[in-house]
This record gives structure tokens, C-alpha cells and sequence, in this order.
């Protein structure tokens, strides 16, 4: 899509808020394929898909899978490698299945609920754990989510234990002034679910380039690039990581919740470790200099391991590989291919 991070951080000088402002708006040609992607999204894929449920469930999981991939993007843009996503998608999962089967509330109203309890357990928790750097912080997120995951397991009547919560309730329809605005989300049909997913997905991209490319993107870029020279000019280091890890851990809850009510259950091995490296793994896939990345990554290994039943007995094992593949000779992602080499260095390619 062109929604390359490097290209805002090419530029130095007295010059860069006028910069900043000109590389925030998308040229006519990335607004073009984005409407693209848009309409293959919610007309191209209804229209000819839409008659087989079992396509549509793949895409529905591509997508919101997607989105959770974003979350872990952000981190990366700030120099951390996040293997905690699955964590606070469980923990989003189990907000949203207790608020609906114990005291009936709304899923449109525990969707945001899930998404902020995840954001603000990961800025209680990220506050001491963000100042580890390189592979000690990535044990200890990969340890976090075991210990969510072992927490939902011993969690007595609250979490259920290893039987789960079960029955969760489908998303009710939204109605304003007598008028249904939203159907109530049958459970023999996907296609409300993939639209849901959808809008989801196209609202995380839209929220997540925006945030790249305002001042605050720019901050974490700074971050990424010599914590010290940004704590050195006056940059509250430990305050903007705490909010790229807690975005983060929004958008992992919210995934969470998503699938919670999709599949009407969750489990403490709902959401594991390899769960948490598989985010990384779509993120790494696509390319870390760019937004679209994690989608494209998703997306292709989703679908390709749906189509390929007979390896999917091996997905660990390809997994690996191909994040081997990806570090020593595509470390820029697939999407790297589709641009024309100028010479320059590219976060991710280091």
C-alpha cells in the first residue's frame, strides 16, 4: 500500500514539523489502493464469497488477526519486541465472556470495556517491565503470558478454570429512535462477524497510521532510534512507552473480545505463547516498515495454512522457518519486494 514508516523519518532539520505535516496526508495513488483494499473488503469478498460460510470464518480470523498484529506493530516502533499480544487478547476475552454471561451486559458495551481494562493492566504492568530492552524484555513478555494464562487457569469460579466460560452471548442489535441500525448477530451466518471484523480492522489502520505520523509517531521513533539523546532533549521516555505498550494491549483486548463472542467460549489455552510469536511472526512477515505489514502478513499465512490442510500438522515448524527465512534474506517483509531499492538503511533491516 505505501504506508512506509521510513518515509518520515528520512528528513532532519529545522524543517521537519512542515515535513511531518506534508508526509501525514497519503498521496492520490496510496489513497487509491487503500480504497481498493476497502471495497475488496466489504463488496468484492460479500459478493462472491458470501454464500460459503467457511471462507468467510477464515477471513473473518485473517482479519481480526490482523488488527491484534497492529497492537504488536507499535511496539516495534518503539524498539521493543512484544511477545505478551496473546495475554492481553485472553485478558480482553475473559472481560468480555464475564460481563455478558454473569451480569448481561451488552457486547457492544464490554467491546471498548475489554479493550481499556487490557490497556490499563499493560500500563501497570509495562511502567517497570519497558525499561528492559532487546531480548531480556522479550523473555519477560513471552513469561507474561504464561503467567496470564496459568492466572486464567487457577482463576476458581471467576475464570471457571480449565472448563472456561461457555455460552457467551452473540452481539445484540443497536437500535436509535425505533430504527435498527445494526441486526442482531445471528449464529448461523458469518457475514455480520466479517463485517465487524472488517470495520475493525479498517478502523485500526486508519488509527494506527495516523498515530505514526503525528507528533507522537515521531516521538516514538526517537525511542526506537537512542532512548538516551530523546531523554537528553527533554523526551518523559518511560511516559511514551507506557503508551505505545498500552495502544498495544488496547488493541490485543479488544481482538480478544472479538473472538470471545465469535466463537461463544474461551479457554485459558485459548490464547499461548506460540499465539503471541505468531503476532510477531505476521508483523515480521509483511515488513516492519510498514503499516499494512501485519495485514499482509496475516492474511497470507491464514489463508495459506487454511488451503494447505495437510501441513498444518507442521505450523510450528514452518512458522520458525519462515521467521529464519525473514530475518537473513527478506528483512524488510514481503512487501519490501514491491519497492525499488535506494540504498537506505530501513528500520527492520538491521
Amino acid at each position: 500500500m505505501g504506508l512506509e514508516i521510513n518515509q518520515l523519518t528520512r528528513h532532519e532539520g529545522s524543517g521537519s514539523s512542515r515535513i511531518a505535516s506534508e508526509n501525514g496526508r497519503l498521496s492520490f495513488r496510496q489513497k487509491l489502493r487503500f480504497a481498493g483494499f476497502v471495497l475488496i473488503l466489504f463488496v468484492a469478498v460479500p459478493i462472491l464469497l458470501g454464500r460459503s460460510p467457511y471462507y468467510i470464518t477464515v477471513l473473518t480470523n485473517a482479519a481480526i488477526l490482523s488488527f491484534i498484529s497492529l497492537g504488536v506493530w507499535i511496539t516495534f516502533s518503539i524498539g521493543r519486541m512484544n511477545l505478551a499480544q496473546g495475554a492481553f487478547a485472553l485478558v480482553g476475552g475473559y472481560v468480555v465472556a464475564i460481563l455478558a454471561t454473569r451480569y448481561g451486559v451488552s457486547f457492544w458495551l464490554c467491546l471498548p470495556l475489554s479493550g481499556l481494562i487490557s490497556a490499563a493492566l499493560g500500563a501497570l504492568i509495562g511502567w517497570p517491565v519497558l525499561r528492559l530492552k532487546g531480548v531480556y524484555f522479550a523473555m519477560t513478555t513471552l513469561s507474561l503470558t504464561e503467567a496470564i494464562r496459568l492466572l486464567a487457569l487457577n482463576g476458581g469460579d471467576v475464570t471457571k478454570g480449565a472448563t472456561g466460560i461457555v455460552n457467551i452471548p452473540r452481539p445484540g442489535a443497536i437500535g436509535l429512535f425505533g430504527l435498527t441500525i445494526v441486526p442482531e448477530f445471528n449464529g448461523a451466518d458469518p457475514l455480520p462477524f466479517y463485517f465487524l471484523a472488517c470495520a475493525l480492522l479498517v478502523l485500526g489502520l486508519v488509527a494506527v497510521w495516523r498515530l505514526s505520523t503525528s507528533r507522537l509517531g515521531w516521538v516514538f521513533r526517537s525511542l526506537r532510534q537512542n532512548e538516551d539523546l530523546a531523554t537528553s532533549i527533554g523526551i518523559n521516555v518511560a511516559k511514551y512507552r507506557v503508551i505505545a505498550f498500552g495502544a498495544c494491549c488496547f488493541m490485543g483486548g479488544i481482538g480478544g473480545a472479538f473472538f470471545a463472542a465469535f466463537h461463544q467460549n474461551i479457554y485459558p489455552a485459548t490464547y499461548t505463547i506460540s499465539d503471541s510469536v505468531n503476532f510477531m511472526l505476521y508483523c515480521f512477515l509483511g515488513g516492519l516498515s510498514y503499516i499494512f505489514g501485519p495485514v499482509v502478513g496475516a492474511f497470507l499465512l491464514v489463508i495459506a495454512f487454511e488451503l494447505l490442510n495437510a501441513v498444518q500438522d507442521y505450523q510450528a515448524l514452518i512458522y520458525g522457518i519462515l521467521m529464519i527465512v525473514c530475518m537473513l534474506w527478506l528483512p524488510n517483509g514481503i512487501l519490501s519486494l514491491g519497492t525499488r531499492h535506494d540504498g537506505k538503511q530501513k528500520y527492520g533491516g538491521r
